[in-house]
């Protein structure tokens, strides 16, 4: 069998093959502790689920139209406003099941055969993988923990030539946590428009952020970079809605009834339930967010403590999302429980066999020498975990 281009050149998913995994080994009764999921471990606020079981008896269980439900749109484009200073009617607002297809209709849209889009390193995983089915070229920027895996205006001119189309910005970032300073990502994004570059600002982990950093959207600072940047948001990480699959994007008018055009062939849109869901998430209280925030931040310090204390590793203090990105290059070429450790996929499966502790590697966030670890579960668990993986490092 010829499969095609896309079966052939898209790769499997590295943070959900090594979930997929742990849960086999925890299926056969060793008990593994689990690092790797992108997801809060909190349950979806009480009032959002109870807005989706009045949508199902109020029978709002029809097609909503391709873009999103009318309502969920006013309530995205008023949050828009208010939280990010940016005015978009609902007719530059698409809805999408997840923000994971906000993002793909966008680099369907945008990117072709020929051209190149700029993807700083780390990066999240599905990033290039979009970008390849759209026939395109992705181009790494690469970044390292010297300079806080943040890319700059000069780096990013380095690698700008005549095929570049497209940057993608992602601040609150997974894999590393780190945030981009106001100034810092006006100067990049400025610099990015100026080029004729199209930014995909990836802003799902806005409201995860700490240490009194400020986030702020790119479309935000001029006239020019409004009409270069589509901005994407969702509801699976602020409000713990992951399996609801619920995004959406806004920009340009030109795009967005673009990507209405592709989606309408795919998924047609979201669960007409899980919209009103949303709608509930944007318009009903939102204490749930500030109790989460500050649970995550209790984590995030003691996890990068006890990371920092452990020979061959060294850490960053992220300021969002829910993720550490330690350097652990220092224990490659080292042998440790009788294996000789050659590079993130190695260290993280020895882990996994050894210690029974799911982290997830570095290499396909494009960065070997680090691992990544979510910090999106129960405190007990952190703990508990970081004993294992200090013994295992003895070893």
């Amino acid at each position: 069998m010829t499969l095609s281009r896309i079966a052939r050149e898209v790769k499997t998913s590295a943070t959900l093959a090594i979930t997929t995994k742990a849960k086999q080994l925890a299926a056969q009764g060793i008990d593994i502790m689990s690092f790797g999921a992108g997801e809060p471990d909190f349950d979806t606020p009480e009032n959002i689920k109870d807005a989706a079981i009045k949508a199902i008896k109020d029978g709002y269980t029809k097609y909503t139209p391709t873009s999103g439900a009318p309502p969920l749109k006013e309530a995205i484009c008023e949050k828009l406003y208010h939280d990010n200073t940016l005015q978009y009617s609902p007719s530059q607002v698409i809805v999408s099941a997840g923000a994971k297809q906000s993002i793909l209709n966008i680099v369907l849209v945008l990117c072709d055969t020929g051209d190149e889009a700029i993807i700083p390193s780390p990066y999240w995983v599905s990033y290039p993988e979009m970008v390849i089915m759209a026939g395109a070229t992705p181009v790494f920027l690469k970044t390292t923990d010297k300079e806080h895996f943040k890319i700059t205006k000069e780096s990013l001119a380095r690698v700008i030539t005549p095929k570049s189309k497209l940057l993608f910005i992602n601040s609150p970032s997974n894999p590393t946590g780190m945030v981009y300073t106001e100034k810092e990502l006006r100067e990049i994004v400025c610099f990015a428009v100026e080029k004729g570059l199209y930014i995909i600002s990836d802003e799902i982990y806005e409201k995860i952020i700490f240490d009194g950093m400020k986030h702020v959207s790119p479309a935000s600072f001029s006239d020019e970079c409004y009409r270069k940047v589509i901005t994407v948001n969702g509801f699976s990480k602020i409000y713990s809605m992951t399996g609801w699959r619920l995004g959406y994007a806004a920009g340009p008018e030109e795009i967005i009834k673009a990507a209405v055009n592709i989606q309408d062939h795919t998924t047609s849109g979201a669960s007409s339930i899980t919209q009103m869901a949303g709608l509930e998430a944007l318009k009903g209280s939102q204490n749930s967010v500030a109790t989460m925030v500050c649970e995550f931040d209790k984590r995030r310090t003691y996890i990068v403590s006890r990371l920092n204390a452990m020979q061959g590793i060294s850490c960053l203090l992220p300021h969002g999302a829910f993720y550490v990105f330690p350097k652990v290059s220092d224990l490659f070429n080292r042998r440790i429980s009788g294996r000789t450790v050659t590079d993130s996929f190695d260290l993280v499966n020895l882990l996994l066999e050894k210690a029974h502790v799911a982290f997830v590697p570095g290499a396909p966030f494009g960065s070997d020498g680090y691992i990544r670890i979510s910090y999106a579960t129960a405190m007990e668990n952190i703990e508990q975990g970081m004993d294992r993986f200090e013994k295992f490092l003895n070893s």
